[in-house]
């Protein structure tokens, strides 16, 4: 069986920037949409060329931004390359974000002709209010209406996003957001916790006192309300953040997400995307000139990067090892496999982490599992909220005696 990998396609595009995004977004340079999409299908060809043994797509992830602000024609050429220049399965997850306002019927419709098969909405919010203040361009009828129209392009598995923590946003408030998306019945739910960061406009706002600080102790009362009521409506709480149904007794859970957590390779392509491959982080340049220039100029550099990367950085074992531990706790069932981790690294988990282990077990916050005859490590329900205190405990660790020891060993280990 060929190793799988996931695509990450970035669109910068938005035709506003909501006043809470942080993402590498862009408004009022539509200008630069066609050349864009000319440069993303050159990296996708240089990244292919680059690739020094086969591999698979398992999911392809269209994000941004607004991926769908740009020309439908502009999305499929896209597309089209990665099935040319790559062995795409043919149950590939194929999923596209989209705001509820930059869609229509027809555009839908050829979306899903195109060979996208999963939509992601961000709903936000089912309030006016709130809306207006994150600075989103579209009302909750808006949202209905784009749920009704994915249905009848064919798509069978939506996503809905939602923010809770807004400021001036109350229990009532999210809740009845919550009731609005469980009524749009969609196969998957994302929920975030609004977090105000630097350079947004909702930064300056807060600085100048126009809006308050998010109300910690009510989001996470926010955040155990929609546990409860998921939970009864039969979604699956897979990630700290996601809920999935399931259908014919598998779960909805997003693949190419479940191919971050679970610390598999993916590739990063277009302005600002990151990349995980052959043990190389890649960073992409940020600017949508600065990437068509690279691009097209054919900018040398170290594989398995394309000429869009910044920065391309070889991961040592240790670093790898920690970073599992952090993305893989996210999976709130599923954990961090002992079995896995093992074979990906040489070392058992108990090995290099027994006493940030047992300390946090000691606390309540971690526990053992037993799934399909291996011990899954993963977070204590009482954990839910205080996962970034588990995470810290894993990250920016002294290297243990045992790898140095292994590395003068006549010991054969794999990592």
């Amino acid at each position: 069986m060929l190793p799988i990998i996931s695509l990450y396609i970035h669109i910068p595009f938005c035709k506003h920037r909501c006043a809470y995004c942080d993402f590498n977004t862009y408004a009022g340079q539509e200008n630069l949409i066609p050349a864009y999409i000319q440069a993303v299908i050159a990296e996708i060809e240089q990244v292919a060329r680059l690739q020094t043994y086969p591999f698979e797509i398992g999911s392809i992830f269209f994000g941004g931004g607004t991926p769908t602000y740009i020309p439908v024609k502009g999305l499929q050429d896209i597309l089209n390359t990665c099935r040319r220049v790559f062995d795409v399965l043919k149950e590939c997850e194929i999923s596209i974000e989209a705001n509820p306002g930059t869609v229509s019927k027809e555009s839908l419709y050829e979306l899903r002709q195109t060979g996208f098969n999963r939509i992601s909405l961000g709903m936000q919010s089912a309030n006016i209010n709130e809306l207006r203040l994150l600075e989103r361009e579209h009302d909750p009828f808006s949202v209905i209406q784009a749920v009704e129209w994915a249905r009848l392009a064919g798509f069978d598995n939506l996503n809905l996003d939602l923010i809770f923590g807004i400021p001036g946003q109350t229990m009532t408030t999210w809740q009845q957001s919550l009731q609005l998306a469980l009524g749009l019945k969609p196969e998957h739910l994302s929920l975030y916790a609004l977090t105000i960061e630097h350079g947004t406009p909702f930064k300056k706002w807060l600085e100048r006192g126009l809006i308050d600080l998010p109300d910690d102790d009510l989001a996470a009362d926010q955040y155990e309300y929609a546990c409860q009521v998921l939970d009864e409506a039969n979604y699956e709480h897979y990630e700290i953040s996601n809920w999935a149904l399931k259908r014919g007794g598998n779960s909805l859970a997003c693949r190419h997400n479940l191919q971050y957590w679970r610390y598999l390779p993916y590739i990063g392509i277009g302005a600002g995307a990151h990349g995980f491959l052959q043990n190389h982080r890649t960073v992409n340049v940020r600017g949508i000139k600065a990437y068509i220039t690279r691009v097209m100029s054919e900018v040398g550099m170290p594989p398995p990067a394309s000429s869009a990367a910044e920065q391309v950085v070889e991961l040592d074992l240790w670093t790898r090892m920690q970073e599992r531990m952090m993305v893989g706790l996210r999976l709130l069932e599923e954990g961090v496999d002992e079995f896995s981790f093992n074979q990906q690294f040489g070392f058992k988990m108990e090995e290099v982490f027994g006493k940030q282990i047992s300390r946090l077990m000691g606390m309540g916050l971690l526990e053992w599992s037993e799934k399909r005859n291996s011990r899954h490590l993963r977070l204590t329900r009482q954990a839910w909220l205080l996962a970034n205190r588990v995470f810290r405990e894993f990250i920016g660790l002294p290297q243990p005696s045992v790898i140095q020891e292994q590395r003068h060993s006549t010991t054969t280990r794999v990592p």
